[in-house]
């Protein structure tokens, strides 16, 4: 099990059974697991999830992303819940929470 810290400052775990649903899931993601961890650690985009979760995304071509689903428990405990690649997101109908400065 790998972690990751979020831009709060929590640690987010990324467990061997969510990585195996990940690709079990989404098998165009094997060989992304670091990745995965990374965008957790440096997005693009941090934005609103369903109900207390955030995704983070960072952008893989000019309209497509890697987003990474995760919830923050507490201060100290968090988890990626899944991840995907996606086209579908559209930042103007999405809450962000945090954007990368340019």
């Amino acid at each position: 099990m790998e972690k990751a810290t979020s831009i709060n400052g929590v640690p987010i775990r990324l467990t061997d059974e969510r990585w195996v649903h990940i690709i079990e899931n989404h098998d165009d993601l094997a060989g992304y697991y670091d990745e995965v961890l990374d965008v957790v650690e440096y997005p693009d985009y941090i934005i609103k999830g369903y109900d207390v979760t955030f995704v983070a995304l960072r952008h893989v071509d000019k309209n497509k992303f890697l987003a990474v689903v995760y919830k923050e428990v507490s201060n100290s405990n968090g988890f990626i819940i899944t991840a995907y690649f996606t086209s579908k997101i559209k930042l103007e109908r999405e809450v962000i929470v945090w954007k990368r400065q340019k």
